[in-house]
């Protein structure tokens, strides 16, 4: 804890990181390229870079929770990002990528001598800050154990899943899974209430029977009340079903429920709901009543 660790993305996920960071003990640095993320995380008292550059020249380790793989590349390799600043030493990417760009990019930073760990949470950023989100680990047993003491602090249930790109394909797998069962809840509490049950008496009898699922634990309360603060977003988890159906495309698979989920996403997209919680996948499938 000599050094300070950095936080590039300081939106839902990199506050809750920088949660169960702070609170284990570390010194934080952050950087956003939004600024009113950046304001947020000065106003709690708390230290920002200048860029990318600047916290790869203070920073040994940086935890990324941008929004893509795109967004990845661009702050660790771009003309302003972490690997222009000389301490860079390793990099733990907290978002949900593609696969195969992140397998690449992790053999370029090797060359290196830059550790790169894929650690993707299963959760919302409620949970990820109540140290309750499980993470999915993509990287060597010896870049794991290096960095040991920030994944423990962030998670307590760690899984390792393989090497670099095979926790972006773990996090797929489970947020299809995950989903799914959001919408299905979704479309379940929409039916319910046109045969005349309310939402809420509805998700009561859901949580009673087998039906019952972490999503409507989860979900929900906030599917019933409409209100839909987000602790993750419909447009991200839309760039991660995108991102399954290329996956499934490479092996020739169909997902033809993940196809419909992509539609409703898309549409709740294009209907304004990109920034609201992933909950308010109901407000789609309402507007699809005839």
């Amino acid at each position: 804890m000599s050094t300070p660790v950095g936080i590039v993305g300081l939106g839902l996920v990199g506050q809750a990181l920088a949660t169960r960071l702070a609170g284990a003990g570390f010194d934080l640095l952050g950087w956003d390229q939004l600024g009113v993320a950046r304001d947020a995380w000065a106003a709690q008292g708390r230290r920002l870079a200048t860029s990318p550059a600047h916290m790869g020249g203070v920073c040994e380790r940086t935890l990324l929770a941008v929004f893509d793989t795109a967004a990845v590349i661009d702050v660790v390799e771009g003309p302003s990002g972490l690997l222009v600043g000389p301490a860079t030493r390793a990099l733990i990417d907290c978002s949900t990528g593609d696969p195969d760009a992140l397998q690449s990019l992790a053999q370029r930073l090797a060359k290196l001598g830059v550790d790169f760990i894929e650690a993707p949470l299963s959760g919302s950023s409620h949970q990820i800050a109540d140290g309750a989100a499980t993470m999915l680990l993509g990287a060597s047993n010896e870049a794991i154990t290096r960095q040991t003491d920030l994944l423990s602090a962030i998670a307590g249930r760690r899984f390792h899943v393989g090497g670099a790109g095979a926790g972006a394909k773990a996090k797929l797998a489970t947020n299809l899974v995950l989903g799914l069962n959001r919408a299905a809840l979704a479309e379940g509490l929409v039916f319910a209430e046109g045969l005349g049950i309310a939402p809420a008496r509805f998700l009561e009898l859901v949580l009673a029977t087998p039906a019952r699922s972490d999503a409507a634990l989860a979900k929900g309360a906030m599917m019933v009340s409409g209100r839909f603060e987000p602790q993750s977003r419909i447009r991200q988890h839309l760039k991660d079903v995108e991102l399954m159906l290329e996956q499934a495309a490479q092996t020739g698979q169909r997902l033809p429920l993940s196809m419909a989920h992509a539609q409703l996403l898309r549409a709740a997209v294009a209907a304004g709901d990109g920034e609201l919680d992933n909950a308010a996948i109901i407000r789609q499938l309402r507007r699809e009543i005839p």
